[in-house]
């Protein structure tokens, strides 16, 4: 493929990706499926510059005055510092290159816009989100949101189930990988985000069950849990189990884990991992209306989410979010958390979390269930991360847990740990 060509078929993709809600990876995956004529430098060079546009669509979409692909692929030239000039014989107008630029778009290429930039286009987000991210954040925002623009790197969480960490590590590292013990998991792996990575998804001890991909503040958030060999646990919002993998394992496959999902899809992804891992525990659910009968001593609430703590790896996210989905979201983890309570035993916990860095979907869902659910209280998360016997404390312990990849260098995360006082 030219230049041009590579250049408007990243065009054509961000257009594709402004009508879906499919994860961009899997639109990418699907494009290289059906233009086999595209080489792996091609596809690379594409996916680059999608991603390009969709970590930077806001500054991109203030420095061209526009908010179309088009638009933000030239403003990513721009960001490359690459000349008018250049441009120009890019946007060639050839047979499979993008048509040629016209006078709006050479005029703001050659003119930057007057004024400062926005704080929501310097950050990267939808200016609707800057109180509540304020809010969040304080002075740290644009720190914390230009962090969240950049790659994620790659985590692994050790199967205590199979093998022990240093096992792994070190045969990562004989292999030639860049590999590292986490700073706060004594479960996980850290790799750098770059070429090469997707082999260990056919990694032999991947297929043996030793490793599954998870972020080191999810391993956390399982951890925090505190999940006991011989305890029954609901995951009420599984997904396709990466949380009850990771409890399974912290019972050391002594108890029940009944996994529950509305996606039977995903349920069944859960199916084979749990096979591989070795965990023979974990029964799924799929929700039609009630969660399974019965009591459980801890019930994990995994709640879906506005996804602004994993920005950085679905960076498709930013620009998808809106207020009405917003406050669906907050009713759904309501809704969830009512559901949850109902089915916590005596002195059982309840973990909230969610892959956001917004109060409102956090702080605020707690303290809400919290005043109308008496017979539950906090109980500090950075009492609870000493009792796991964590070698590093987390940072800013308080009541709840907040991780993000300025303070944590990990995925924003939030968990929160309640505790029922009294029999339902």
């Amino acid at each position: 493929m030219t230049p041009s060509a590579r250049l408007q078929a990243a065009i054509e993709i961000l257009e594709h990706l402004q009508k879906s809600t499919q994860p961009a990876d899997r639109l990418l995956r699907d494009w290289a499926r059906s233009h086999r004529f595209a080489g792996s430098k091609d596809r690379a060079a594409i996916a680059e510059r999608v991603y390009a546009v969709l970590r930077h669509s806001f500054s991109f979409a203030w420095r061209m005055q526009s908010g179309d692909p088009r638009s933000a692929v030239i403003a990513s030239l721009l960001n490359d510092d690459i000349p008018l000039a250049q441009i120009e014989c890019l946007f060639d107008g050839s047979r499979y290159g993008p048509s040629t630029l016209d006078n709006r778009e050479r005029s703001q290429i050659t003119v930057t816009p007057s004024g400062a930039i926005p704080c929501s286009a310097e950050g990267e987000f939808p200016q609707f989100l800057q109180a509540e991210l304020e809010r969040a954040l304080g002075l740290n925002l644009l720190a914390e949101m230009k962090a969240l623009t950049g790659r994620a790197p790659v985590d692994l969480r050790v199967n205590s189930l199979k093998v022990e960490r240093d096992e792994v590590l070190d045969k990562l590292l004989a292999e030639g990988y860049s590999a590292e013990c986490t700073r706060f998991s004594p479960y996980g792996i850290r790799l750098p985000s770059s070429v090469g990575l997707s082999s260990l998804g056919r990694h032999g001890l991947f297929e043996a069950g030793a490793f599954e991909f998870q972020d080191e503040a999810s391993q956390i958030a399982s951890l925090l849990a505190r999940a006991q060999p011989g305890e029954r646990v609901l995951d009420l919002a599984a997904g396709a189990g990466g949380k009850s993998l990771a409890l399974a394992s912290e019972m050391k496959n002594r108890g029940k884990i009944v996994a529950c999902d509305i996606d039977e899809r995903r349920l069944a992804a859960l199916r084979p991992r749990a096979l591989r891992a070795g965990a023979s525990i974990i029964d799924t659910h799929v929700l039609k209306r009630e969660p399974p009968d019965g009591l459980f001593d801890l019930v994990f609430v995994d709640a879906p989410c506005s996804g602004t703590g994993v920005w950085r790896r679905q960076p498709e996210l930013r620009g998808r979010l809106t207020p009405a989905r917003l406050t669906d979201l907050m009713s759904i983890q309501d809704r969830l958390l009512d559901q949850a309570a109902a089915k916590v035993g005596p002195a059982g916990r309840l973990v909230y979390a969610t892959c956001s860095i917004l109060p409102c979907e956090n702080e605020d869902r707690v303290m809400a269930f919290l005043s109308h659910h008496p017979g539950f209280r906090l109980s500090n998360v950075g009492a609870i991360w000493r009792e796991t016997g964590g070698a590093v404390d987390l940072p800013l312990p308080d009541d709840f847990f907040r991780a993000s990849p300025y303070v944590t260098g990990t995925d924003g995360f939030f968990v929160g740990v309640l505790v029922r006082d009294k029999a339902p």
